[in-house]
């Protein structure tokens, strides 16, 4: 399906024991090329990825934040070969079947960076989800001049080689959204596609987000990004339009 294109799937996790079988297994089924980032766990999970027949497991200690995983796991994605990593949240939330959607927009767009886009409006959605979104997306499109439905989904599919020297202000969740910011200034092209999601009952989610703390550091992040697209981000973007 993707003529040629050597993909692999990168799933980042931190103490996701009740959900990471599940999700490895599905990504299993998909392909044996697996590579399982343990961002300084200290629950059972890296003791589950390390029995299952994944390509690579990579863990350290202390936790680094979701960023800093990514890294780790794009550098080791490399270094093996692959053109493309397809990233998988840990949590259970993504229906890692949706991967084949990926493999589709990868062979119509080779070089795009595909972003997955959730219904904002599914059951069980949170709402505090929603509005972070919005606010995210609302910034995105002020530093870009592009507008995604959905910049705060981990489901994504990354070309290895051109997001290599994309740089990194943070390692934590918020570096998601500064290197969709940085790709888009660097003539990257997005392509959203939808996904489906799921989010079990509340009483049953593990999340490490803090709402407080991580919302200023995104908040944070947004103001030094808009100030470097008034001095970065716009002035390439208008150069590539005017000379190609």
């Amino acid at each position: 399906m993707t003529k040629g294109l050597k993909w692999c799937v990168v799933v980042p996790t931190y103490n996701n024991e009740g959900s990471i079988l599940e999700v490895v297994t599905a990504a299993l089924e998909q392909t044996t090329d697996v590579i399982v980032v343990c961002d300084g766990c200290s629950d059972r999970t890296e003791q589950i990825v390390k029995e299952m027949p994944v390509k690579q497991v990579i863990a350290y200690q202390p936790n680094h934040g979701k960023g800093h995983a990514l890294k780790r796991a794009f550098s080791a994605a490399r270094a093996m070969g692959y053109d493309y990593a397809i990233t998988v949240d840990a949590d259970g939330q993504h229906r890692v079947a949706d991967i084949p959607l990926f493999l589709e927009a990868m062979t119509a767009e080779p070089g795009a960076l595909v972003v997955g886009s959730r219904n904002l409006q599914a059951d069980g959605m949170p709402k505090k989800n929603t509005f972070a979104n919005k606010f995210s997306n609302f910034w995105f499109k002020l530093q870009t001049g592009i507008a995604l439905p959905d910049t705060q989904t981990g489901f994504r599919a990354y070309p290895l080689k051109t997001v290599r020297n994309l740089w990194f202000m943070t390692s934590k969740y918020e570096a998601e959204l500064e290197l969709l910011v940085v790709a888009a200034w660097r003539g990257i092209p997005l392509k959203a596609i939808p996904i489906s999601v799921y989010y079990p009952p509340e009483e049953e989610r593990v999340s490490h987000f803090r709402p407080f703390l991580d919302f200023s550091r995104i908040s944070v992040l947004n103001t030094i990004l808009c100030l470097v697209a008034l001095v970065y981000g716009w002035p390439r973007t208008l150069l590539r339009k005017l000379f190609g």
